[in-house]
């Protein structure tokens, strides 16, 4: 994140998506989820390790990730989490709610025409 601006807290729901939807694409451990969001958004957005594991835990309680451990490309042992079926509904579930609040705050933002 640029050193002239002040993090912001991400709004409820957004770091799940995020997670979701990188293990939409291939199963992955923590630290490799926090990197690829990082990378992701161009380094705008940086997920703590006090956030994502907790995150993770629910996800898991939720049944929306399954975990098994594994081993890392640095030969660590690591737990590698996996979509499950009732996750990749749920993503599709909260993007589209997204969007819609997204289309709501534009259509709020956007100039007025006379």
């Amino acid at each position: 994140m640029p050193k002239d601006q002040t993090p912001r807290n991400l709004f409820p729901g957004a770091l799940e998506m995020m997670i979701l939807r990188t293990l939409k694409r291939q199963p992955m451990h923590g630290y490799a989820l926090a990197q690829h969001i990082k990378a992701a958004s161009q380094e705008l957005l940086q997920v703590e390790e006090g956030s994502l594991y907790p995150a993770l835990q629910r996800m898991l309680k939720d049944g929306w990730v399954s975990a098994e451990w594994g081993v890392s490309v640095t030969n660590r042992r690591v737990r590698v989490y996996t979509l499950t079926p009732d996750g990749a509904r749920h993503l599709e579930t909260e993007v589209s709610r997204f969007e819609q609040m997204l289309e709501g705050v534009r259509l709020v933002l956007s100039p007025v025409k006379p």
